[in-house]
This record gives structure tokens, C-alpha cells and sequence, in this order.
């Protein structure tokens, strides 16, 4: 293993094993709970966060630094099989939508955010300080080993995830603009297809064809770098330059 991704997945775990301090700060429901109350709340500033950086970096949080990551990686040792991916990718969206619906219902409904409370519903800054706040811990890590173990894959990534939208949605702005921001290209004609990408790939992706069509642009790329590390032949690589 290339020492690059021994550290990426050094820091994937370490984020996992640190999740339940930083739970509370991907909470869907803390968002929703502190919009009602004009509160902008942790998990807020979280996601404008997240959306700010994908301008940038696109979905490398995902690969990079995501708790839920870092677990559902490990779960490959049980499931290496690949998730289906598809237009199943477009179930996280039918979730996502009513989510963002709600928020802003509640906000109105609120006369708008007032206050800003990165510790909002997480007074000691650690989102697990009760025994009883171990129910919906392990409540939500265990949908992340479930789906992992009978879906493929970073399953969660695929179909559940309430964060990718706003990284997609960042990614989508910074290639539409093309300003410089971390991205892949390949070198198609030294492309064997030997199709090491593809079995590397922690989202299941057809990488080899990515490389093919001379786009290496898709809204499940995490931007880990696997495939970077692992091509033979060196065909794929990060880049920060203008896009053409």
C-alpha cells in the first residue's frame, strides 16, 4: 500500500474512533431542532463548512477526513463487494431535499436565525457525555455496519448520506466556473486496462472507464486517491491547475 494511502486511512480511522466527540456535529436533527429555535447550530456550521470546501477540494472530506468513512472502509475486511451504485445514488437526494425543506420551514417559522451556538444541545462540547446518548450512537453506526455489510461498499456514501449533496453541489459549481481546485486527469493513452482502479476503488466506480472517455469527473468520486496510488502505469493523477 502506497504510503499516502496508509495515511488517509490512518486519518479516516482516527476520525472514526473521535465520533463520538464530533457526532453532534453531523447531526441532522440538531440543524433542524436549532433552526426552529433561530439557532445556528454546530451541524450548521459543519455543512456551510463542508459546502465552502468542496468549492475547492470537491468530495475529498468524504475520502479524506469522514468518520462514517473510516468505519464503513474498515467493514471491507467482511464486504469487499462493490455497491450497485446507479440511480440507487439518487435515493441520498430523496432524503436530502425534505431535510433542507424542513430546515428552512423551521427557520422561518422562527423569524429566521438569530443566534449562532456552535455548542448548541452540546453543552460540554462532547457530543456523547451520557450513557443514554449511546442508543442513537450506536443506533447510527450500526445503519453504517449494516449497509456496508449487505450493500457493497461505502453503501452509506452511496445511498444514505445527508452531507454528500452539499459537496456534490460544491463540486458542480467549481467545475461549471473551472477555477483551480483539485481534481483528477489521466493520461488515457498509456492506459493498459488492466483495471486496477476499478478493484481499488472504495466507491465502486468504473475508473478505467473514466479514463477512457478523457473525463475523470463523477459525482461519487471522493477524490481518496486510490486509483492514483495504485495505477502500474501512473495513468491517473491529482492536479490543481485551471480546468479546460
Amino acid at each position: 500500500m502506497a504510503t499516502r494511502q496508509k495515511i488517509r486511512k490512518a486519518i479516516i480511522l482516527i476520525s472514526f474512533l473521535l465520533f463520538p466527540v464530533t457526532i453532534n456535529y453531523f447531526s441532522p436533527y440538531i440543524i433542524i431542532d436549532g433552526a426552529s429555535q433561530g439557532v445556528v447550530a454546530g451541524s450548521f456550521i459543519t455543512f456551510a463548512l463542508l459546502f465552502l470546501v468542496s468549492l475547492f477540494l470537491g468530495r475529498a472530506f468524504c475520502g479524506w477526513v469522514c468518520p462514517a468513512g473510516g468505519l464503513q472502509e474498515w467493514c471491507f475486511t467482511v464486504n469487499d463487494k462493490k455497491a450497485r451504485g446507479g440511480r440507487f445514488n439518487w435515493i441520498k437526494y430523496f432524503i436530502w431535499v425534505p431535510w433542507i425543506s424542513i430546515i428552512v420551514v423551521m427557520a422561518i417559522l422562527a423569524g429566521g436565525f438569530h443566534t449562532v451556538n456552535p455548542l448548541y444541545l452540546t453543552e460540554t462540547g462532547i457530543s456523547i457525555s451520557e450513557p443514554a446518548a449511546y442508543i442513537l450512537y450506536f443506533t447510527i453506526v450500526g445503519l453504517f455496519v449494516i449497509l456496508s455489510f449487505t450493500a457493497g461498499k461505502r453503501a452509506f456514501c452511496h445511498y444514505v448520506c445527508w452531507m454528500a449533496p452539499f459537496m456534490v453541489i460544491g463540486t458542480k459549481i467549481k467545475n461549471f466556473f473551472k477555477w483551480p481546485s483539485l481534481h483528477l486527469e489521466a493520461a488515457s493513452d498509456k492506459c493498459k486496462q488492466c483495471k486496477t482502479c476499478d478493484n481499488n476503488c472504495p466507491m465502486s466506480l468504473e475508473v478505467s472507464k473514466m479514463v477512457q472517455s478523457g473525463s475523470m469527473e463523477n459525482t461519487e468520486c471522493i477524490l481518496c486517491g486510490s486509483c492514483v496510488d495504485n495505477c502500474p502505469e501512473g495513468v491517473i493523477k491529482y492536479s490543481w491547475r485551471h480546468r479546460k
